[in-house]
């Protein structure tokens, strides 16, 4: 699974480093004070254990957690990234420094329980669209410096993600509009400036701007806040347009109770802010065998 995503984006590797050495340099800074309290030297066994069921993610982060601390530091899973893991049971066995587990534990545990959440959140949803043809997409709405982390976790929950970011596609949305001059205006600006390769999309809010991004040429349209009724007549305008192929998203308040049903009218997308912005940690648990 990391291997998949590292060839889609950035060096997935180098994002790791950076994200765990942030991490330790905010929780340990100048030195672990309670770790202290164990003999130097002393080696221990560890395992985590899952309290619910959730969807694993994050299992690189918190490897390099631990081995940051201690190199030498073993580690043997029993599951792996967008595995289902169960109520009770045991993810993962740890041997290495009593002193390093210790305090490489909150950070890993950390970045375990938030990425797993994230997948947990992503596959509730694509469960729920199952067999209807709908894909779920992430947004930009992330968590400050754990973006690629977080867009990671969506691919481990079965979702796909969206731009990475504002310089890796062009999504003009109603302020953009506005600034530019109206829909036709901006989508001309948008065919201009956009380097090869980079999608242009285009919100709508209003039947009215659908047509108007349709006939200005649009291939791929957000359709914001649309109810039930009106995404179902935008898959019908849209397909009534002989020759055209536009991919049509559907965005704003989905929820796991409402994102089957607008997965029924047709659209090919729905894109869902909450899988990473609105999240619970998983429930996980580290425990030191006496």
């Amino acid at each position: 699974m990391l291997s998949e995503f590292n060839g889609d984006f950035m060096d997935l590797a180098a994002e790791i480093d950076r994200n765990v050495c942030q991490a330790l340099a905010e929780d340990v800074g100048t030195g672990d004070l309670t770790a202290l309290l164990i003999p130097a030297g002393k080696t221990a066994h560890a395992s985590i254990v899952s309290r619910e069921d959730a969807t694993l993610c994050g299992t690189e982060w918190f490897e390099s957690c631990f081995r940051k601390v201690d190199p030498h530091s073993r580690i043997d899973w029993s599951a792996q990234d967008g595995d289902i893991i169960t109520a009770g049971q045991t993810i993962c066995h740890l041997m290495g420094d009593a002193r390093g587990l210790l305090t490489a534990e909150r950070s890993a545990l950390n970045f375990l329980q938030t990425l797993s959440a994230v997948a947990t959140q992503t596959r509730l949803y694509v469960s729920a669209v199952s067999v209807t043809g709908a894909v779920i997409v992430d947004t930009r709405k992330t968590l400050p410096g754990l973006r690629i982390a977080q867009k990671y976790a969506v691919t481990c929950g079965g979702g796909i993600n969206h731009r990475m970011g504002l310089y890796d596609g062009i999504l003009i949305k109603e302020n953009h509009i506005i600034s530019a001059g109206g829909i036709n205006q901006v989508m001309n600006t948008a065919r201009e400036i956009a380097p090869p390769g980079v999608f242009i999309q285009i919100e709508v809010e209003t039947m009215d701007q659908l047509r108007q991004a349709l006939d200005a040429g649009a291939e791929m349209i957000l359709l914001d806040n649309f109810d039930l009724d009106q995404l179902s007549k935008a898959v019908d305008l849209s397909n009534s347009r002989v020759g055209r192929k536009v991919i049509l998203e559907a965005s704003g308040g989905v929820t796991v109770e409402s994102v089957r049903m607008i997965a029924m009218t047709g659209v090919h997308r729905i894109s869902v802010g909450s899988l990473t912005k609105n999240i619970r940690a998983v429930d996980l648990s580290m425990r030191i065998q006496p």
